[in-house]
């Protein structure tokens, strides 16, 4: 019987002006995000991921502390908390990303997985932090990842999380192929100008290089005050081939679902043994910090 597993992506603009209150901001993104999920179930996806800190703007645009005040504790903080009551309704997965803080002044870029019964299980930490072009002061605010990569055994498929600029480090994908994902999501704020032609680039390959399906994520809209551009949409799924085969568009909120046939990726896999033919016992080079020391080594 084939598995074939409906899945979503929403997109969102943020909600409120970024001076309001922080509790106002949450509310108002929580409450639309609310109303996407209900789509979404009415279109009776079994899996969803939600944009990166959906619950907020992408305050990284500027160097402030008054922005850790959006930090909660993974899974005991109110919005894990309530969205494992919302997957329960629903009986499906979700993906969802947050401000971690795991203690007083150590907060992670973090996406909590749940599974469709509600259950908490477990958090992917976002290792790659950037701190480069203006508007995007990630390393002010996230600790790198120490969770590894792990992967996910929901009720409908082995999940795995790559968190936006995590993207562009193939070696992480790669793990996450190795370790079983079928599916991989990536939450992501990415803006117009900077990476919109590696958008449809390099997460197809990921998909290619690994055989497994991506679900890439990205908000829309500008946020003022700041200026570091339009996060531009185009949220998609990809297949194990490496073609996009549902899309959203640029502009506006909107979910986006896919059927997901997961018997492709033993199909595709039979063609291309990408991972029979790995060649590990030469890779030793990416893990010392310059290809010149491992070779002075």
């Amino acid at each position: 019987m084939p598995r074939i597993v409906r899945c979503a992506l929403i997109q969102a603009s943020n909600a409120l002006s970024t001076d309001r209150p922080l509790e106002q901001i949450r509310k108002a993104m929580i409450d639309k995000h609310l109303k996407l999920i209900e789509q979404a179930a009415r279109k009776k996806a079994k899996i969803l991921c939600l944009q990166e800190l959906f619950y907020g703007p992408y305050f990284c645009a500027e160097q402030n502390p008054r922005w850790y005040e959006l930090t909660e504790r993974v899974p005991d903080g109110p919005t894990v908390q309530l969205m494992q009551k919302v997957a329960a309704k629903h009986e499906m997965v979700m993906v969802v990303s947050v401000y971690e803080e795991h203690m007083p002044g150590v907060y992670f870029n973090t996406a909590a997985v749940i599974d469709a019964d509600g259950r908490y299980l477990g958090k992917y930490r976002k290792h790659h932090i950037p701190h480069c072009h203006p508007g995007f002061w990630e390393k002010f605010y996230f600790t790198p990842g120490d969770l590894g990569y792990p992967v996910f055994e929901t009720k409908y498929a082995r999940v795995g999380v790559y968190i936006c600029y995590d993207r562009h480090f193939p070696e992480g994908a790669r793990i996450l192929g190795l370790n079983g994902a079928e599916i991989v999501f990536n939450p992501s704020a990415t803006v117009a100008g900077l990476s919109e032609y590696l958008w449809e680039l390099e997460q197809p390959a990921h998909a290619v290089a690994n055989g497994y399906f991506v679900g890439a994520i990205n908000r829309v809209g500008t946020e003022k005050p700041w200026s570091i551009g339009e996060f531009y949409g185009k949220s998609y799924f990809c297949n194990p081939r490496g073609k996009i085969i549902a899309q959203a568009s640029r502009k506006k909120d909107e979910v986006v679902v896919a059927d997901l046939d997961l018997d492709m990726i033993s199909e595709v896999r039979k063609v291309w043994q990408f991972f029979r033919d790995r060649r590990p016992e030469t890779y030793g080079a990416l893990t010392a910090q310059s290809v010149a020391a491992a070779a002075a080594d």
